[in-house]
Formats: structure tokens, C-alpha cells, sequence
């Protein structure tokens, strides 16, 4: 499958989204709050316009869902879609930790075809097409590696600070990290062996980091082990669990042994 121009043309906008984040970041911001109380800052929604300019002004065609838009459901008649978030992981970026991305996908009749995931701070942008593998900042990378111990699981800082991870603390090597596509991305390049998260989740929030573990070399799905289909008219998921195909077994059986319900 080529998708050249698509890749060169996200690549590009993302990276100028990336910017224009740290230049808000350094200039200094206030945060504004949702109804379901998650923050919103200027940068969300300069970030959102970079993107949506350069990708809907080159391929006017392609559907549109992303956090920072107000949906239009007419992207349910679309064969491709493009799905984004902006910010993901924007309480970190608030708190001033670097640990939140640019995500941006691309589905095609429901199944990912192009994932790229930026970490503005650490200057890492890991990508995928369908097919090519998966890459960090040009090089190729692979998840698929043994596991010694316990799996090092990384886990949302929210979801620890909440105890959702105390029946796990005994059985897996816990670590907070932010931005759920962050995570996603680092497995895939070997950071972690595992992330899981059995509270609901955007398609935004995940649909690029699906295809990047996938590339890598490693397994993914919903909690109940189904595959996922995005570009849904209900775009909200039960969670996630990925992990590198040595632990993927492992952490679905300790998942399912614990009954884990967050």
C-alpha cells in the first residue's frame, strides 16, 4: 500500500503542530475545562487547525473525527478518515510533564492504515504504514523481545493514583507515563512490554498506537481480545491491551485471573 503523500504530508503538519506547541508551552497558557472536567489549553486547539488545515486542504475527499472538532458525522460515509488528537495526554502537558503526543491516524474502512505518534518535548515521532513496519525518528524499531521478571507494564499516572493498578502491583513492574498514545508508542519501541487500560478510551486517544505496536511486531486489542474497528458513529472503546507477542499471553491471563474491572 503506498501512502507517500500521506505520510510526508502528516509528518510535516505534525511537526509544525509540534511546534507551535512548545512555542505556547514557553510563552505560558491558562487551562480551560470540558464538561467531563478534562483540561483544554490554546495549544489543543492550535495544534487542532495545523492539522486540520494541512490535512483536510490536501485530501479534501478523507473524513474527519478528532477530539478538538465537533463531529461530523458525515465522515461515517467515508472510505478513509483521518483521526486525531491533538494533545493527547493534556493534563501532563498542563502539569509540565513530557509525557504527552500528537496523534494522528489514518483508517480505511475501519481498520488503521497509517499511525504516527510526536512527543513534542523528547523530539521523538515514531510512524507506521500498513505493511512497511514500524519507525523512531527514521530508525526501525521492534517490540517483539523476550521478557525477564515481570512485564514492565506501563500505566496511565491517573489510573495509579486511583489504585486501579494495586491488584497488579504484585504481578506486573508498574510505571507511570502519561499520554495513552505515548505509551502505545514506546512499546513499540521496546520501552515497555505491556500497556494496558480497562477504562474507556477515544478512538483518538488510540488509533495511531494500535498500528505502531501492530507494525513493530506486537499484539493488540480490546480487553476482551476482539479486534478494533474504528470510524464508529459511537466513538468510545472499553480499553486497551497491547504488549509485545512474548508477553501478550501472559498479561491477558492476569488481566482475565483478576477479573480486572476499573
Amino acid at each position: 500500500m503506498s501512502l507517500e503523500r500521506e505520510l510526508d504530508t502528516v509528518k510535516s503538519c505534525v511537526f509544525e503542530a509540534a511546534g507551535a506547541i512548545l512555542r505556547i508551552s514557553g510563552g505560558g497558557f491558562e487551562a480551560d475545562y470540558k464538561a467531563d472536567k478534562s483540561p483544554f489549553t490554546a495549544a489543543d486547539l492550535e495544534a487542532n487547525r495545523i492539522l486540520k488545515e494541512a490535512l483536510m486542504g490536501e485530501f479534501g475527499e478523507y473524513g474527519w473525527l478528532s477530539e478538538e472538532t465537533r463531529d461530523d458525522r458525515g465522515r461515517l460515509e467515508c472510505e478513509r478518515v483521518w483521526i486525531v488528537d491533538p494533545i493527547d495526554g493534556t493534563r501532563e502537558f498542563v502539569m509540565g510533564i513530557p509525557e504527552f503526543a500528537v496523534s494522528v491516524a489514518l483508517v480505511e474502512r475501519g481498520e488503521v492504515v497509517l499511525g504516527v505518534v510526536c512527543n513534542p518535548s523528547t523530539d521523538e515521532l515514531f510512524e507506521a504504514v500498513r505493511g512497511g513496519g514500524a519507525k523512531l525518528n527514521g530508525e526501525v524499531v521492534n517490540c517483539d523481545h523476550p521478557f525477564a521478571g515481570h512485564v514492565v507494564v506501563e500505566a496511565s499516572r491517573s489510573d495509579i493514583e486511583k489504585g486501579r493498578f494495586v491488584e497488579f502491583e504484585s504481578l506486573f513492574e508498574i510505571r507511570p507515563c502519561g499520554s495513552i498514545a505515548y505509551k502505545l508508542a514506546r512499546l513499540t519501541a521496546g520501552m515497555s512490554d505491556s500497556v494496558f487500560s480497562l477504562t474507556p478510551k477515544n478512538e483518538w486517544d488510540i488509533a495511531a498506537g494500535v498500528l505502531l505496536v501492530r507494525e513493530s511486531g506486537g499484539r493488540v486489542g480490546r480487553p476482551g481480545g476482539e479486534a478494533f474497528v474504528f470510524n464508529r458513529a459511537d466513538t468510545v472503546l472499553e480499553g486497551v491491551v497491547a504488549a509485545s507477542s512474548a508477553a501478550y499471553e501472559t498479561v491477558c491471563s492476569i488481566i482475565h485471573q483478576q477479573d480486572a474491572k476499573f
